[in-house]
C-alpha cells in the first residue's frame, strides 16, 4: 500500500510539472514556398482578444526581434509579403499538489515483521490556479489573402506574474514557437 501511496506521489507531481511547461505547437501551408517572404507587416485581427499595450508591445517586440534573425524585415506598406496578426486568450486551470509524511500502512515499520496496525501518517492535498495566457500567431500571404502559417504556443501571458517574469516568459516562448519558421522547402 505504501508502495501505492509513493508511485500516485510521484505521478501527480509528475502532472503538476507537466501542466507548467509552455506547449508550442504550429502548422503551415505544405505548398507554400516561404523563402519568398521577405517582408511584413503588423495587421489586427477582427474581435480578437487582445492584451494590454504594454504586453502588446512586448509581444510584437519579440516576434520582431526573432523573425529579424530568419531575415524577415518589418514594414508599415501594404504591399508587404505577409500580413501577421495575432490574439490571446487567458484562462484558468485548476493544480493538485499532494505530499504525504509519515509511515503509514505496509510492511516493515507498521506491519509485517515488525509489527502490526496502522502507522502515523497523513496526506495533504491543496489546489491552486493556475493561469493560462495563449498566444496565436498568424502570418497570411498577402498577395493571395490566405493563411499560410500558425502558431500556438500556451502559458505565454500571466497577467499575475511580475513584470521581468513576465517579459522572460514571452521571449522564451516566442523564440520556441518561431523556433522551426520558416519550414524546410519542399523537395
Amino acid at each position: 500500500m505504501r508502495k501505492f501511496g509513493l508511485f500516485a506521489l510521484a505521478w501527480l507531481l509528475l502532472g503538476a510539472s507537466a501542466v507548467l511547461a509552455q506547449d508550442v505547437r504550429y502548422n503551415f501551408a505544405q505548398d507554400v514556398n516561404f523563402s519568398q517572404f521577405k517582408t511584413y507587416k503588423w495587421v489586427s485581427i477582427k474581435n480578437a482578444d487582445q492584451v494590454d499595450a504594454i504586453t502588446a508591445k512586448q509581444l510584437t517586440d519579440a516576434i520582431d526581434a526573432e523573425l529579424a534573425k530568419k531575415g524577415l524585415t518589418k514594414t508599415e506598406a501594404d504591399t508587404a509579403d505577409l500580413y501577421l496578426g495575432y490574439q490571446t486568450a487567458i484562462g484558468t486551470e485548476k493544480e493538485l499538489n499532494a505530499y504525504s509524511t509519515g509511515w503509514g500502512y505496509g510492511p516493515g515499520w507498521g506491519g509485517g515483521w515488525y509489527g502490526g496496525g496502522m502507522g502515523m501518517g497523513s496526506t495533504t492535498v491543496a489546489t491552486s490556479t493556475i493561469y493560462t495566457g495563449q498566444l496565436d500567431l498568424d502570418m497570411y500571404d498577402s498577395a493571395k489573402k490566405e493563411l499560410v502559417w500558425r502558431g500556438v504556443a500556451s502559458k505565454t501571458l500571466d497577467p499575475k506574474a511580475k513584470p521581468d517574469k513576465r517579459l522572460k516568459n514571452i521571449q522564451k516562448s516566442i523564440a520556441k514557437l518561431l523556433k522551426n519558421y520558416p519550414p524546410p522547402a519542399k523537395q
